[in-house]
């Protein structure tokens, strides 16, 4: 959309009252003064908005327009007046009445503004000009420059015309799957060109400031959402995709979970030993280990928590190599989700790509793959397109044996919609890992942003009443922007209070193993539309979770407890003890619609899921599609299910084994003019 300035007027007004500026105030004044339109860039907000599909760029279109228009007073019974010409109380008004609305597209409104505003406010900051809020809440931001820039030890290809690729096997997507599969197969001989959307960094261009490395690494910028703006999406989009952004838990698929894949999916590899090989093997690839010995306060409080409570809690294996005890690693592993600087974690770009590129693989970035060519039912190649460093676009036309679609769960199967795909399955049984964030206010000084992001679980509640269902219970990243934007918002002057208090703040997520999934389809342009309603049975299990986690923190020394629901229920704790559990009780009774509470998701899974029976599968025990020979799908799309753990590790084994059975089976042949070719290099 094009703004005007009646746009940006709005969006200040907005930003001046979800973060207003307060004068009078003894401690802290300058913090407090501050107001929204001080360090919100309008700007960033429509190049947000650009990256999402048109439907909802339409939405902002029309919510804005509503904001400028006097009707706006109809939806909270108040002036007939645009926005920016209300006073400051009756903004907060209506943004509260918004909030608490029976009317979903209200709340929707409220939470998409409330994200992004505070997020670009509290986030934001220039290479040598610190964010105007972060001396006050004690947030230090990018650490000083301690990492000698190096060349890149991957050179890409860098076309700037129209240009035509062959290759044995395209790889599209550049994650845990795509580069697991290119890395193996290059090993192998094959000649392999990997396509990645997004771009490539390294060293120095991870910079660890939030907003910059989120709008760049991240689909959408940061901002992938479900269609109703119930559950933000976080799916890294560069190469090494979300090798490169995630917290670097490096858990193994339960033994549980792989049972129930190869019996209820008719898929026996899972449960074969061969399986857990490649879970070995990628190990190996990624140095997994817990060979570390400090945790950050949330972690450490997780774990004295569980511990006093008589709950088993378990260190996380990491992959992680070189790491030491200096301060300088132990905080830098804190900026993990905005790409590790350092090169400690290693993930796809540090192994299977370098391998991929040391044994002869292309490798294209910032390439948007529009389709997968088919002929005869044979995948042959893909149309793509480069946007060179200057911004041009260049057209890529692939030729290929093989093609491997890797670009994860959310547009692996989006992909195969717009290449003509049309299994009943495809796209369906969309899995994300629902996680909510339990917060407590500490005594003493958390800084949750620095040491590992995850270092500790507690897995005492993963199978809840007798099923393989039930909830993980972990420590989120916790940078100053992302803490801002889960932490709830009744009021300004709420907010910025707790924002001021986030060095003492420790948080938990309860991560939910989902029976019940959503789905993911197309609109008429092929951009992924992400349809998902948290069901009954799966919200029992979180507020389980959600239980839990607060007891822990009470246990940990927690003085207040702030729980998941956008009436900010909060426990009081004293010596230990919930003063008010009658909150606890009352969650279960809470309205728990979307958007009336913070629900995210950093793993999605199973909308191309893999089995043995055709007619509900996909993806065949082999990988490769039902519908199209020699197409595969190596991500964790293909799970047969959720995984109930962090996928990094599984999605990478699931790929190696699946290149281990490329190796073995040549691609079949194609019939042309009535003689077959044979695909084979």
């Amino acid at each position: 959309m094009t703004p005007t300035e009646a746009h940006r007027t709005t969006l200040r007004a907005l930003a001046d009252t979800f973060i207003p500026g307060f004068e009078g105030k003894a401690d802290h004044a300058e913090f407090w003064r501050r107001k929204g339109s001080e360090g919100v860039d309008v700007d960033l907000v429509f190049a947000v908005i650009a990256e999402q599909p048109q439907t909802a760029q339409q939405e902002f279109r029309k919510l804005l327009g509503l904001l400028n228009s006097p009707m706006l007073g109809i939806t909270w019974l108040g002036p007939l007046k645009p926005f920016h010409r209300l006073t400051a109380e009756q903004r907060q008004q209506l943004l509260r009445s918004w909030a608490q609305s029976n009317l979903p597209q209200l709340r929707k409104g409220f939470h998409a503004l409330r994200k992004l505003l505070v997020f670009l406010y509290y986030g934001s900051s220039g290479a040598n000009q610190p964010n105007g809020a972060w001396e006050a809440i004690g947030y230090a931001g990018p650490l000083p420059d301690e990492v000698v820039d190096t060349p890149r030890p991957i050179r890409t290809l860098q076309p700037t015309a129209d240009v035509t690729y062959d290759c044995d096997v395209l790889v599209i997507g550049s994650g845990a799957g795509g580069g697991v599969i290119a890395g193996e197969l290059a090993a192998a001989g094959q000649r392999v060109l990997v396509l990645e959307k997004g771009p490539y960094c390294h060293g120095c261009d991870f910079t660890q400031r939030e907003v910059e490395m989120l709008g760049k690494l991240y689909d959408a910028k940061g901002t992938l959402s479900t269609q109703d703006g119930g559950i933000g999406l976080l799916a890294g989009s560069c190469l090494g995709g979300g090798t490169t952004v995630n917290w670097a838990g490096a858990f193994r698929t339960p033994d549980y979970v792989l049972q129930e894949w190869a019996r209820e999916h008719q898929v026996p590899h899972f449960a074969s030993l061969e399986f857990k090989k490649s879970l070995d093997a990628v190990s190996r690839a990624l140095s997994v280990n817990i060979d570390y010995t400090r945790h950050n306060g949330q972690n450490q409080a997780l774990w004295d928590g569980s511990r006093k409570l008589g709950q088993e809690v378990k260190l996380i294996p990491r992959n992680e190599k070189g790491l030491s005890d200096a301060d300088p690693h132990f905080k830098g592993l804190g900026y993990s989700t905005l790409g590790d600087r350092y090169g400690i974690k290693q993930g796809t770009l540090n192994t299977y790509l370098l391998q991929a590129f040391e044994h002869g693989a292309r490798i294209l970035a910032d390439t948007r793959v529009e389709r997968v060519t088919i002929q005869e039912g044979h995948a042959t190649g893909a149309e793509a397109v480069h946007t060179t460093a200057d911004g041009h676009a260049v057209r890529v036309t692939v030729q290929a044996r093989r093609v491997v679609v890797a670009g994860g769960a959310v547009q692996s199967p989006a992909l195969l919609l717009r290449s003509g795909l049309r299994h009943p399955h495809l796209g369906q049984h969309l899995h994300l890992h629902p996680t909510v964030v339990v917060s407590a206010r500490y005594p003493e000084r958390m800084d949750p942003w620095h040491g590992p992001s995850m270092s500790v679980v507690n897995d005492c509640f993963t199978m809840l009443n007798g099923t393989n269902f039930g909830a993980k219970l972990e420590t989120p990243p916790a940078h100053i922007g992302l803490m801002a934007m889960v932490l709830p918002w009744q009021s300004g002057e709420q907010h910025k209070q707790m924002m001021l208090n986030s060095a003492y703040l420790g948080s938990f997520i309860v991560l939910t193993r989902d029976r019940d999934g959503g789905r993911v389809s197309i609109d008429k342009n092929g951009a992924p539309l992400i349809d998902y309603t948290l069901s009954d049975f799966d919200r029992a299990n979180m507020l389980q979770g959600v239980r839990a986690a607060a007891e822990i923190h009470a246990a940990a020394g927690a003085t207040e407890i702030y729980l998941p629901h956008g009436t900010l229920p909060t426990l009081q704790v004293r010596d230990g003890r919930i003063q008010n559990p009658e909150v606890l009780d009352q969650l279960p009774h809470l309205s728990w619609k979307a958007n009336q509470f913070g629900l995210y998701s950093a793993h999605q899974m199973s909308t191309c899921r893999m089995g043995g029976d055709a007619a509900t599968h996909p993806v065949s025990p082999s990988g490769e599609t039902y519908e199209v020979k020699n197409l595969f799908v190596a991500d964790a799309s293909a799970f047969p299910a959720c995984s109930g753990v962090n996928p990094m590790l599984t999605i990478m084994a699931l790929a190696h084994y699946t290149a281990q059975g490329m190796k073995a089976n040549p691609p079949a042949a194609v019939q042309a003019g009535g003689r077959a070719v044979e695909m084979a290099s």
